[in-house]
């Protein structure tokens, strides 16, 4: 189950033909279980794959066309929720795009947007499909889980572009970072309880999740990313978090990298602080409100780019002037940050967080996600209502950190050692593809 800004709770199911045509399913949920259905979305159009990303290393560009967009409720709470936000904001063509009073009716599917009849009556649900501009495909394969089983499976993940953080601007806003991976229906991870029922549905059958128990925010211990994460503005990290509940302290380490597969290291930020207990979120059911203080900082820079940078930066403004070199930490505290970098000290955030257990019974962390606009979300106001990409929970000790991702990450490589993510356009086409769903 999704969460998008706002926030939206949402499952999706794409499908791309070997002609470039597709066709989109999306279906939004009052809740953040995916357990209760709103409405659901049928999108079908053409994409084009253009040429590798200059902005976002190892994205490749594409463009596409909505031929249709199509809607169907699944309550008449719905339905009256739907056509009031249309008739109250869309022109004129959209005006009485459902008739006050008008009775739900189960599985009628009614047209926002129509290519034909140049009808577009979406922008009103803050939809649009940028997502499709910036698409990724990434290869890995997963060992076998049976001990008694040798090997490993084939994984295959799509990285769509990211969705603007404000609901105003992502009508027009062109991604830049990524959304949390699709699976492909024939090669996703295991086990996933919901590939099938997401792949089964379509919008007159939304996906129903499985129940899944709700987790007590417990913040104590060591938590890592998964992977190497991509933010907008072209920022390639991975995270690093210690959290100490008996004194509500905690530990960060981001380390900055300068491409997609974290193999080259341009600079790393240790900081530090203090948190308040955390409180239900009245916004983004299932998160908890929680406010960071950064009070310490340190940095240290990876290349040589970065040496240059901060030793240029406006005397007083980041640590001690023209002192950086490669390798060497300094801590930038007394100069209440860097500039050069954005960090001002002492600083707080108000963030939202979310604990889940994966279907290894693993512990993950969500963190709020991060503006898009590279602000920080420095005001109540400005508190997240969606998340990044997830956090591991490992062994409590620092050290584990290094044997799991750090510095000398290596990106993800295949069975012959090769690495894995490449602009792949014909892997692209072929992901999902053929699976005997009619173009009707």
């Amino acid at each position: 189950c999704e969460v998008r800004p706002g926030p939206e709770f949402l499952t999706r199911s794409y499908l791309f033909y070997a002609n470039r045509l597709f066709k989109a399913y999306q279906f939004y949920y009052w809740d953040p279980s995916c357990r209760d259905p709103s409405y659901s979305l049928v999108i079908k159009g053409k994409l084009r794959l253009r040429q590798a990303s200059w902005i976002t290393r190892g994205a490749t560009e594409a463009d596409y066309h909505l031929h249709k967009v199509g809607i169907v409720f699944h309550s008449q709470k719905a339905m009256r929720e739907v056509a009031s936000w249309i008739n109250q904001t869309s022109g004129e063509g959209c005006s009485g795009f459902l008739p006050p009073g008008r009775t739900w009716a189960p599985g009628a599917l009614y047209e926002l947007l129509s290519a034909k009849t140049e009808r577009d009556c979406t922008a009103a649900l803050g939809f649009a499909m940028h997502e499709l501009s910036l698409v990724r495909v990434e290869k890995h394969y997963q060992p076998l889980l049976q001990p008694q089983q040798s090997g490993s499976r084939l994984v295959e993940e799509l990285y769509l572009g990211d969705i603007h953080t404000e609901w105003v601007e992502r009508l027009h806003y062109r991604p830049t970072g990524y959304q949390r991976p699709m699976q492909s229906a024939v090669h996703h991870v295991h086990p996933c309880p919901a590939c099938g029922i997401i792949y089964r549905a379509d919008e007159h059958h939304p996906p129903i999740l499985p129940v899944r128990a709700q987790l007590p925010m417990q913040l104590s211990g060591s938590w890592v990313s998964t992977h190497c994460e991509v933010r907008p503005a072209v920022l390639f990290l991975t995270r690093y978090f210690i959290f100490h509940g008996n004194n509500h302290t905690w530990e960060g380490y981001y380390y900055h990298y300068s491409d997609p597969l974290c193999k080259q290291p341009t600079f790393t930020i240790y900081a530090s602080g203090h948190y308040t207990q955390g409180i239900p979120s009245s916004k983004v059911r299932g998160g908890t409100e929680l406010a960071f203080k950064v009070t310490q900082a340190r940095v240290t820079p990876m290349d040589q780019v970065t040496v240059m940078m901060l030793n240029s930066s406006e005397p007083g403004s980041c640590g001690l002037t023209s002192s950086w070199s490669a390798g060497v930490e300094q801590d930038i505290t007394p100069t209440n940050g860097c500039l050069a970098l954005g960090i001002r000290l002492p600083h707080t955030e108000y963030e939202l967080f979310k604990t889940e257990q994966d279907t290894k019974d693993h512990s993950l962390l969500y963190i709020g996600e991060r503006p898009t606009d590279g602000s920080s979300p420095d005001r109540p106001d400005k508190r997240p209502t969606s998340y990044q990409a997830p956090l591991i929970q490992c062994a409590g000790a620092s050290e584990e950190f290094s044997n799991y991702v750090s510095l000398k990450y290596l990106g993800s490589k295949d069975a012959n050692g090769n690495e894995a993510l490449k602009p792949l356009p014909v892997a692209f086409l072929l992901f999902i593809a053929l699976l005997f769903l009619r173009w009707d």
